[in-house]
């Protein structure tokens, strides 16, 4: 199970704080304790400022990889920030993201094939923000047609359903569910992830909704998530979960998470 570790995100106020005043203690802080949550990569979201991302992106980049082993996930909207971070990473990194619009899918597709990165695909297109399964699957076929066109092999995409709160569209939970399950049913090699988070926004005791849900889209074939790992008991879902579903041969990972005391959190 991939698990791309979302904290060191500078829309944060105290990442943004640390950024701003360069204190690479707590971004690293912050890297080794995700990792040692067990992260297997950590993403890095340098948008604070635009006119200063690229800059921030390049200081952060080089920190968590002072600080931690973890490959990066490289996070912007801007292609020039993701440019200037492939140079930097010393494994191969995500590119976090792409979607189905036509501009973001030549500018991010041949970068994914030079760099033999991974690639999270969102499930929208042109259209804007989906409102059921149909918009994400056609954005899905799309992504999956232009990655091959591209050269870039379907294993290295990981597709993102779109994750709504379920406050303002309880319909979208379900329509992200059955997302997943086409994709891991139709699409042979590929991988899903998601903004799990997204899932419980604006509602109370969010940490059962995300682990429910989590619980949910792993069952539909998710295998990837973008998510606090540190966050109460998320870990040991994830852990659960690939047990249960015969990711875990001989329930290995989760027999030795155990007797490290790592699934009591």
């Amino acid at each position: 199970m991939l698990v791309i570790a979302e904290r060191i995100n500078a829309t944060r106020k105290r990442i943004s704080k640390a950024v701003v005043a360069r204190d690479a203690d707590f971004i690293a802080r912050e890297a080794r304790m995700q990792a040692e949550a067990g992260a297997t990569h950590i993403d890095c979201n340098a948008g604070r400022k635009p006119d200063r991302e690229i800059e921030d992106l390049k200081w952060m980049i080089s920190v968590v990889q002072d600080a931690v082993e973890l490959p990066i996930s490289i996070d912007s909207a801007n292609p020039d920030a993701i440019a200037e971070g492939l140079k930097l990473v010393n494994k191969q990194p995500i590119i976090n993201s792409v979607n189905a619009e036509k501009d973001r899918i030549a500018t991010i597709m041949p970068m994914a094939k030079e760099h033999n990165t991974l690639l999270v695909a969102l499930c929208m297109g042109d259209g804007g923000m989906p409102t059921c399964k149909e918009d994400r699957t056609k954005a899905a076929d799309q992504l999956r047609d232009a990655a091959a066109e591209h050269g870039v092999p379907l294993s290295s995409l990981y597709f993102d359903p779109i994750i709504v709160p379920v406050s303002t569209n309880a319909a979208e939970a379900r329509a992200a569910l059955e997302t997943v399950r086409y994709i891991m049913t139709e699409f042979d090699g590929a991988h899903t992830t998601c903004g799990l988070s997204n899932i419980s926004f604006g509602l109370p005791k969010r940490n059962t909704l995300n682990r429910t849900y989590l619980a949910m889209l792993m069952e539909a074939g998710l295998d990837g998530a973008i998510m606090d790992p540190v966050e109460p008991h998320m870990m040991s879902t994830v852990l659960a979960g690939c047990a249960l579903l015969g990711r875990d041969e001989w329930c290995m990972n989760y027999i030795q998470a155990g007797r490290a005391g790592r699934l009591d959190h």
